[in-house]
């Protein structure tokens, strides 16, 4: 994989240059790409000019980052992962473009998503398995960022399309809190929900490139933050585990009690687990509002799958909705007390390794976070049948972000010294 902070360190240093990075992606393109088809579009004649320009003002010094195809270029195709928007290209970047360019990032090309963001599988493939998904809707990210091909890659997040892709490709993720990045130019999906996310190899990568594009002081390299207070939850309210995320789990409560770290149980509120059933309502009612204009005048080009969810026969009622936004807003005032006396909770990540490609894996594990606005990190580490990555997610309390990433560099280290 290619290390976002060692190649920005590089760049700064001036013992590589922009077009010797693009040229190392150009490598792993030519060797990865035709067999998983992590892009839905790339046009490296445009990335070797842009890399050619000059010098790079900003933290990121020329480091290429890829964006899902689902946040608008002026440059490049923007399709959502749909037959309606075929070569459509906006007239405008979204402004995390702006903002990547802004901190010395260059567009390094469009990760394919599914279609529209949602459950509909993306024609990427799991680069440790074929045979099995990268995940959803982030696949292009995810699985670009595992084989090499992308330093950086932003996805999104509705239900759990940053983090569990990231264990199933084995590379670092951050969801961060709720609009800490914007989301305008990203074709909505849901708008209380869906949350720019960011891939990076490890945790260091993906904590310095969010410092490097919101401006946060967020970066966990070099610095001892010591021992955190991890909080550690089985989500009672997901269903049933993989044997490999109960080991993955073990793994990760054991290495860190040997550290020295306080691992505590923790009693998640009864308004977590309603707030858990309410996601789906929320996500129909907001996507069926947000694809309105697709659904009324292309239809016939949207998936089976898709209009199952946002264009049923009896739709979901303002009622309802107004329920479930009443108890998301009881959920996020009972994060309070579980975030009082740790610095993280310490969670699966997924249910289990990559299934096969009829889905996209299931966000059991996610969407609570989602839904509450919480920053969420994966941690990368662990292998288990078949050589199958399986991540662990680190979550802390709303505005957190910093403290979620420390604790998750501290996971990742106990890690890494078990393999």
């Amino acid at each position: 994989m290619l290390r976002a902070l060692d190649l920005a360190e590089a760049l700064e240093a001036g013992d590589v240059t922009p077009r010797g990075v693009v040229e190392l992606i150009v490598e792993a393109v030519a060797e990865r790409e035709a067999e998983l088809g992590a892009f839905a579009h790339l046009d490296l004649d445009l990335l070797r000019a842009a890399a050619s320009r000059g010098e790079f003002s900003g933290p990121l010094h020329g480091l290429p980052v890829a964006f899902k195809d689902i946040i608008d270029t002026a440059s490049l195709p923007t399709e959502y992962g749909s037959p309606i928007y075929k070569g459509w290209k906006p007239k405008a970047d979204a402004a995390i473009v702006t903002m990547t360019e802004a901190a010395g990032g260059l567009m390094l090309g469009k990760a394919a998503t599914c279609e529209f963001a949602f459950l509909n599988p993306a024609p990427t493939l799991n680069p440790f398995d074929a045979a099995r998904t990268p995940g959803g809707s982030s696949a292009g990210s995810a699985a670009g960022v595992a084989a090499g091909m992308m330093p950086l890659a932003f996805g999104t997040q509705t239900g759990g399309s940053v983090i569990r892709p990231a264990s199933y490709c084995g590379v670092a993720a951050i969801k961060p809190s709720f609009r800490l990045l914007p989301t305008v130019g990203v074709k909505t999906g849901a708008w209380t929900l869906d949350t720019l996310g960011l891939f990076g190899a490890r945790v260091v990568d993906v904590a310095f490139g969010l410092a490097a594009i919101s401006g946060r002081d967020l970066r966990v390299d070099g610095r001892d933050f010591g021992a955190p207070v991890l909080g550690v939850t089985r989500l009672p309210f997901a269903g049933a585990m993989a044997p490999e995320a109960e080991a993955a789990l073990d793994v990760a409560i054991r290495a860190a009690e040997r550290a020295g770290a306080s691992v505590v149980d923790v009693t998640l509120p009864p308004e977590w687990a309603a707030a858990q059933a309410a996601h789906a309502t929320i996500y129909s009612f907001e996507g069926a509002h947000a694809l309105s204009w697709e659904i009324a005048h292309h239809k016939d080009k949207l998936s089976g799958i898709l209009r199952q969810h946002f264009a049923p026969e009896v739709p979901i009622s303002v009622e309802a909705y107004d329920e479930a936004r009443g108890i998301a807003k009881r959920a996020r005032r009972a994060s309070h007390g579980v975030f009082s006396g740790i610095d993280a909770l310490l969670t699966y990540s997924a249910t289990g390794v990559a299934p096969d490609r009829s889905s996209t894996g299931d966000a059991a594990c996610n969407k609570l976070f989602t839904l509450l606005g919480t920053p969420a990190v994966n941690v990368p580490g662990l292998h288990f049948a078949e050589g199958l990555p399986m991540g662990l997610q680190v979550i802390s309390a709303f505005g957190e972000d910093h403290r979620a990433l420390a604790a998750a560099h501290y996971v990742e280290n106990l890690l890494m010294s078990t393999q």
